[in-house]
């Protein structure tokens, strides 16, 4: 499984989103690989991802890619990144 984290500029908080997403992949013992990427190169990148972490704010900036968007509210909550995840994996099937 691909995930994207995305943030504005593509340092600093992704980074933080992309560990926290691993320790979330971790907890639910998926497979995955994270990457990071700003929102100018994230609709490139997201075709290639499964899931797409963001915040609320550029989930609306993406606008439609073929990867699920999982809107993160604190970048910092690894209990939200997994129950989040868990959700949209258990929807993808």
């Amino acid at each position: 499984m691909k995930l994207l984290a995305v943030c504005g500029m593509g340092i600093g908080t992704s980074i933080i989103l992309k560990m926290n997403a691993e320790k979330a992949l971790e907890r639910l013992g998926v497979d995955g690989e994270v990457e990071v990427a700003d929102i100018g190169s994230a609709r490139g990148a997201a075709v290639t991802a499964d899931v797409v972490l963001t915040s609320s704010e550029l989930a609306e900036e993406l606008g439609d890619v073929p990867a699920d968007v999982v809107v993160v509210d604190s970048f910092v909550d690894v209990d939200e990144i997994t129950g989040k995840l868990s959700a949209t994996l258990q929807a993808r099937g």
